[in-house]
């Protein structure tokens, strides 16, 4: 079940992000960065501020025993919704949550009186990239530098640039 997340969930929100994208464990996952980045993704501070911020939400995915085991945080900009963080438990990756998540997204947007929904991703992530133009995401052929001694985003192993993906709907 998706539902809106809460101040109460960020602690636990914070160790799945991690757990999925930095680290061991999230080597069980396709999603990991853990070769491309080190230290962590985010903190709970953050998520909070996420949480809390006019326009922004993280919804999150809760199993049959109340455990969140995904999310994705969605933001409105004018007529744009940003998506990111969006995050499945390793263990329990290629179940169709992602799936569920972008298309919640597509109903969030289209309720905010978005038309498109956009993203950055780090262009050496080509299976993740290859998942979103599965599902409709396109490359806007605009690349972002990747914020370099910034302890907030990772620390990087090998050089890193963000490039944005767009959806109509």
């Amino acid at each position: 079940m998706i539902v809106k997340a809460g101040l109460e969930d960020a602690a636990e929100l914070n160790r799945l992000v991690n757990s999925a994208y930095r680290g061991e464990s999230s080597k069980k996952g396709w999603t990991t960065e853990a070769d491309l980045l080190g230290g962590i993704r985010i903190d709970e501070e953050r998520l909070k501020q996420i949480i809390e911020k006019p326009g922004a939400m993280i919804l999150k995915y809760i199993d049959g025993q109340g455990k969140i085991i995904g999310c994705v945080q969605l933001e409105k900009h004018d007529k744009k919704l940003y998506l990111g963080l969006l995050t499945v438990s390793p263990e329990l990756q290629n179940r169709g949550i992602g799936k569920q998540f972008l298309k919640r997204a597509e109903v969030e947007a289209k309720q905010a009186n978005c038309s498109i929904i956009y993203m950055s991703v780090i262009t050496r992530r080509k299976e993740l990239i290859a998942w979103y133009e599965k599902h409709g995401y396109r490359n806007t052929g605009v690349k972002k530098p990747f914020p370099k001694d910034d302890p907030r985003f990772g620390l990087q192993k090998v050089e890193l640039e963000f490039m944005l993906f767009e959806k109509v709907i």
